[in-house]
This record gives C-alpha cells, structure tokens and sequence, in this order.
C-alpha cells in the first residue's frame, strides 16, 4: 500500500477499495461497526467532513487528487497500525451526538446509550436533578444524560486528568458549561458527601484474561479504561461497597460490566441485580436501587478483597 491507485476517483471507489482491503487484512471491527462497509463509509465520509447518511448520487463524485491521499493515507494507517476509526477521524458518536475523542479516552460503545433514550424508565421514580457519570471518559454518558434531562446537574467524574480534558471539551462542544462539570478523583474519593438521583457508570471491568486476548485495535485505547485485576472488578467492588453513602433515598445505581457479568453473579449470589436487556444489543449492564445499596452494603464492604 504504498502507492497510491490511480484508478480510484470517486467516493464510492474508495469506500469500495476499503471494503476489499479492510476484508483482506481481516480487521477487527467493534468502535461504532460491526462490519467492513459500514467501516469503510464511516471513515471515507467521515475524513472527507460528508455526512454518512448521503444520498447515494453523491458517492459518484469525483475527489480532489489531496482528497484521494488524504483517504488513501487514513485507510493505510487503519490496516498497518490497526487503529480504531474514531481516533483517525478524532470524532465517534454516542446518543446521536458527536464526541471529541483521541487515544486518551475509549471510543464510545456503551449499549447505556439506549437506557438514557428511555429515560431510565421505568427504575427512575422521579425526574432526577443530581446525575453523576462515573469513570466518564470522553463525557459521552454524562453529557447524553443531560440532554435528556436538561433540568439536571450532572457530574463527570474520572481518575484521568488527560480524560477529563476530553471531556471538557465535549462538555464546551455541547455548550453544557453551566449545568455539566468534571471531577477527579479515583471512584467516589472527590465527591465526599455529594449524593445523586442516578448513578451511571461504564467502569473499566475487562478480567485478566479477555484483555490478554483483546484484538489489536482496542490496545490503541487506554488500559486504565479497559482492565481492572484478574476478575475486572476492582473498581466495581469499590463502587457497590460506596454506593448507597452517594445515591439519594430514591436513587439508583447502573453499571456496566460486560463479559465480567459471570464474575459478578459469581462474587454476589445473594444479591437481586437486575440486568438490562437491549433492543440493539448489548449486554452485562447491571442496575440496583438505592434500597439495596443499602441492604446489602456490609457484603459489598466484606467482598472487597474478592
């Protein structure tokens, strides 16, 4: 690839000539697509600044000669350095929305996307005013929360100074600065006696064993928000052991954990999780009331060496 093809001249060439690539190097497809077309279009339109919904008339448009090295560069870096589309295009999208990303956050994926579009309903017994986005990342959960409840004050809270630069620049590029703010800290230790009506979190939970396996795509992502112990659940049990001193009487806890929902069930048998299901997929997304933080705090506490 180190030539550029003189043949290429369209949109629709160099989403096709992708296409053949992508599937020809066997890719790994899972930062906002599943499949090596609906990769290619993103990229190709995404680099371009073209919307990816365009008429398909317009695909037969010629490009400029600095267009085609432009694509022709960005689709070489995506097979040879096996780098996620979002950061070459420093752009994913979550919530319908568009998020500032780079290789100091994860690419957003969470299926809590589809939660927040429900409006928690019906676990939310009431509109809540106080949100906190735990280990937010880019802001992406937090930032989706509060436009669906514009009412609300929500809190990004993450152990990653660099994250939280993404997400100040989300939290700007969705002009949220007066009703959305960032906190560091590691888990609940910078929001000493702050309490919230929901609780969100999309923590790192990947165990030993899956991250030794992961393509490699996902090693472009930061570790720190991927991996977390033998099990994944380091920080997850930190959370549950302080979640009931953080949620309002009404409040409640989500929590995504992915693969490490095994583990989870495993750790806590006597506990009542109840797991999300999803129209568009997804899955280990676990949410308790309040009430039970409470319930069951003195087994959290206990577990928390595993």
């Amino acid at each position: 690839m180190t030539a550029l093809p003189t043949r290429l001249r369209s949109l629709r060439d160099y989403i096709r000539w992708a296409v053949s690539r992508f599937q020809a190097e066997n890719l790994f497809f899972g930062h906002g697509a599943d499949n090596a077309w609906d990769e290619a279009r993103q990229l190709v339109l995404g680099a371009l600044h073209l919307p990816y919904e365009i008429a398909d008339s317009y695909l037969d448009c010629r490009l400029e000669d600095e267009e085609g090295q432009l694509l022709h560069a960005l689709i070489r870096r995506r097979i040879t350095e096996r780098v996620p589309t979002a950061y070459l295009l420093g752009e994913a999208w979550f919530y319908g929305l568009p998020f500032v990303v780079d290789e100091r956050v994860l690419i957003p994926r969470s299926p809590i996307a589809e939660l927040i579009a429900q409006q928690f309903e019906p676990w939310l017994p009431a509109v809540p005013t106080r949100i906190l986005d735990l280990c937010t990342g880019s802001g992406c959960i937090g930032i989706a929360c509060a436009t669906a409840f514009p009412e609300a004050e929500v809190v990004l809270s993450d152990v990653s100074f660099a994250a939280l630069e993404v997400a100040n620049l989300n939290i700007e590029r969705h002009g949220l600065e007066e009703r959305v703010y960032t906190v560091q800290g590691d888990g609940f230790e910078g929001l000493p006696k702050q309490r919230f009506d929901l609780i969100v979190s999309n923590p790192p939970y990947v165990d030993a064993e899956d991250f030794a396996d992961m393509p490699a795509e996902y090693h472009h992502e930061p570790a720190l928000g991927l991996a977390c112990g033998d099990d994944g659940l380091d920080l997850v049990r930190r959370m549950l052991a302080e979640a009931a001193d953080h949620l309002t009487e009404q409040g409640i806890l989500v929590v995504e954990v992915g693969n490490s929902q095994v583990h989870v069930e495993a750790l806590y048998p006597e506990v009542d999780f109840t797991w999300m299901e999803f129209e568009y997929g997804g899955h280990g997304v676990f949410l308790l009331a309040a009430a039970q933080c409470r319930e069951h705090q003195e087994l959290f506490r206990s577990r928390l060496r595993g």
